[in-house]
């Protein structure tokens, strides 16, 4: 087998305007780690003389969507259908994100609210461009059996009549092995795809999932000695963890996908030559997209190369942010128009 993947073959216009199309409504659950993401942003002139710290004089205060729900909010930007399972708190960051996700075109029905465990929350001071500090407030430990029971529930519900299901997981305890396996039978049962975007708590419960995206350091962690560069290795991975495609995000080094038995045969996704400002989010972004690709038909290496057009318009933008369809249409128009 070849040291290297081959390029992926490429995307024409025409094909990945009807995909997109084909996204338009699509049911799509997301389970996973919900979370507020605060941005207080302004300038500093001066060190403060408590400590060897800038001053930042705050002159706008922005609320977004973050981890699961900011993959939800990409669903619902690409005018597909979401339902984001997943747990809230009983306080004012978990009202901020239900009023959030409303402006955003999103129900909050299927989130879990439980009064003893705080919405989690990061909020990032940034001074002229830069970020200064980021505070987390969370509480990452593992459910009890009596909110993992009523959290199953509502993900049986929200899959009643799914298109896909996206997991994406951030370690904040939400995505116990009970859930996993439960949202897996229920998808295995609809024969619709799963996506998933691990961490390493429950790396290798997704035995069966559609598309497995981790990143290096993520693939390496779960795997010790792998080779990223090797395809033997990445082969080899796919089979440990029972999966059919793997996407290994590679950052500025684009994408590689390894399908199970290797055919097709491993492919690479260049990432593309893009101005990159933030990259916040852009891991959600491909979650979101790639699923959503899949509901609507894509082979995954369509979902796959859509997920990366998505990506490069994603990491042009500060902050976590949404794509819209006719950005990704865009800058495919771009690149065909460059391979002409």
């Amino acid at each position: 087998m070849a040291a290297r993947p081959s390029p992926a073959p490429p995307l024409s216009r025409a094909r990945l305007g009807v995909l997109v199309e084909r996204m338009r409504g699509r049911r799509i659950v997301v389970i996973g780690d919900a979370m507020l993401d605060r941005y207080l942003l302004g300038d500093t002139e001066r060190i403060s003389p408590e400590a060897p710290v800038p001053v930042v004089s705050v002159t706008e205060r922005r609320i977004s969507l973050g981890g699961a729900a900011n993959v939800a909010a990409n669903v619902a930007a690409l005018r597909g259908e979401c339902r984001l399972v997943g747990v809230v708190g009983l306080d004012r960051e978990g009202e901020s994100l239900r009023e959030t996700m409303a402006r955003c075109g999103l129900e909050d029905r299927w989130l879990l609210e439980l009064p003893d465990r705080p919405t989690t929350s990061k909020t990032r001071v940034v001074a002229r461009g830069q970020q200064v500090v980021r505070i987390d407030e969370e509480e990452d430990g593992p459910l009890g059996t009596e909110p993992l029971s009523r959290l199953i529930t509502l993900a049986t519900e929200a899959l009643a009549d799914a298109d896909a299901l996206l997991f994406e997981d951030y370690d904040k305890g939400v995505l116990a092995p009970a859930l996993i396996r439960s949202a897996m039978a229920a998808a295995r049962s609809r024969k619709i795809p799963t996506v998933v975007d691990p961490k390493f708590r429950s790396f290798f419960a997704y035995a069966g999932a559609t598309l497995f995206k981790p990143n290096r350091r993520e693939l390496a962690a779960a795997l010790p000695g792998i080779d990223l560069g090797s395809t033997r290795d990445l082969m080899q991975a796919v089979d440990k963890l029972d999966i059919d495609h793997l996407l290994l995000t590679l950052g500025a080094g684009g994408m590689v996908l390894v399908t199970r038995g290797g055919s097709p045969p491993p492919y690479r996704i260049e990432s593309l030559a893009r101005e990159v400002y933030d990259v916040s989010g852009a891991g959600d972004t491909v979650t979101a997209w790639a699923g959503a690709a899949l509901a609507a038909g894509g082979s995954a290496i369509e979902a796959a190369e859509i997920a990366n057009l998505a990506a490069s318009v994603e990491v042009t933008k500060a902050g976590v942010a949404t794509v819209s369809p006719e950005e990704v249409l865009a800058v495919g128009a771009r690149g065909e128009s460059r391979e002409k």
